[in-house]
């Protein structure tokens, strides 16, 4: 199917396989969220969620999903994963207190791109309880769950990094591993997604895919060469692009690579991270997707009926983050939203056009076919050396259980 021509015109939702019965989804949002601000001139700004949250609401889709406030992580959820002297560090920090905590903020890369502001802690804790507590409800048998204040996937056990503090996908996925022997990461972000990866670049239960510019760009690392070590060797996908990729050529590697990841690696879960940064027109990205062209990524990955977190990420073009989530959230809902958008608190930001849709530029490809096949065929490649989900050992663990059976380097 063309991407960019899905969904048009018709209110079904244009199935890629076995993909016609409905979902049952749930959405975490704090009414909070929004309200955190990273300072004057950040590109990173919470208001977008709240933003989305509005056109939910307007186009009718809060009524068909559970809608759950997240409970807060608490130090020891975070502790998890990330060490404790640096959690210790997030708790007490303020605007006020940071001039006498230099050492401290340099140690934990807490400053320039991750600022102290106003009620910080708060903010790690409401978005990583709401990731944590959508991988609980997977758990528990929801189809889909949807966290659009997550997908902080810079953040590192003991540092911040690129907007984020806390990595509430590394402790998703922790959460998830209690309940499924392997799960799957996905990452569609402009950015590698490297937090993550890092946290789980030793072990062969859980199999990290990330699509992203490479190539004198934070945060530097991805490289197709990069596979995973030990029993984590081709454990790690990376999908190395370059500016001006457009939803077809997106879509000639995602699905062909995603297709043979599903198949070897056979995930008891799926955790997508949507960061709409990799949208055309992007304050900080330099790429060429439309929305259409990036919802085709969560579509598809929705048609295996694995359970799937929906997290967001970065996006710093807040009209199109919000009209992009807004209109994922349609497709894990198996809906196809009208492109006239309803009146909404926040209508002036998407004028003049009112429109959901935006349509990409016409900047360069710089990704030729020769590179795109090459690519593809050296992933293939790898995946083939996996031949079958691993079988490692596993014991069914009570909910309460703090860690899985390996230990995040």
């Amino acid at each position: 199917m063309d991407p960019s021509s899905a969904g048009a015109g018709g209110n079904s939702l244009p199935s890629v396989g076995p993909d016609g019965q409905k979902r049952r989804v749930c959405y975490f949002y704090d009414s909070e969220v929004g309200n955190y601000y990273y300072g004057q001139g950040h590109p990173m700004k919470p208001h977008r969620i709240r933003m989305t949250h509005s056109l939910l609401a307007q186009y009718g889709l809060l009524d068909q999903m559970q809608v759950l406030r997240p409970n807060p992580a608490r130090d020891r959820d975070l502790c998890r994963f990330h060490a404790d002297d640096y959690i210790s560090f997030l708790r007490s920090v303020t605007p006020e207190t940071q001039q006498d905590q230099i050492r401290a903020l340099k140690r934990f890369n807490v400053g320039e791109d991750c600022p102290v502001f106003d009620g910080l802690y708060s903010f790690c804790q409401t978005y990583a309880g709401a990731s944590v507590g959508g991988a609980v409800k997977l758990n528990h048998g929801l189809d889909i769950a949807i966290n659009w204040s997550g997908g902080l996937h810079h953040a590192k056990k003991c540092e911040a990094s690129g907007f984020c503090y806390v990595n509430d996908i590394v402790l998703a996925i922790l959460e998830l591993l209690k309940h499924h022997q392997r799960v799957l990461y996905v990452d569609i972000d402009i950015h590698h997604g490297d937090g993550v990866e890092e946290a789980f670049y030793t072990t062969d239960r859980v199999m990290t895919v990330s699509f992203h510019k490479f190539g004198d760009y934070f945060p530097g690392t991805g490289d197709v060469r990069d596979i995973g070590h030990s029993k984590g060797k081709y454990y790690s996908l990376n999908v190395p692009l370059d500016d001006g990729i457009d939803d077809e050529s997106y879509q000639s590697l995602f699905k062909p690579i995603m297709a043979k990841v599903m198949e070897v690696f056979q995930p008891g879960a799926v955790v997508l991270q949507c960061g709409a940064d990799s949208l055309s027109g992007d304050r900080l990205g330099c790429f060429n997707l439309s929305i259409r062209g990036h919802a085709e990524c969560v579509k598809y990955m929705r048609s295996f009926n694995v359970p799937l977190l929906l997290l967001g990420g970065g996006g710093y073009t807040i009209r199109n983050v919000a009209r992009c989530w807004c209109y994922e959230t349609g497709v894990a809902l198996g809906q196809e939203l009208e492109d006239k958008m309803p009146v909404n608190e926040y209508y002036e930001y998407f004028g003049p056009d009112y429109t959901l849709h935006v349509a990409p530029s016409n900047m360069e490809n710089k990704n030729t076919r020769y590179e795109l096949d090459n690519i593809r065929t050296k992933l293939l490649d790898n995946l083939s050396k996996l031949r079958h989900a691993p079988s490692v050992q596993f014991q069914e663990r009570p909910p309460d259980t703090e860690f899985p059976e390996f230990q995040v380097e």
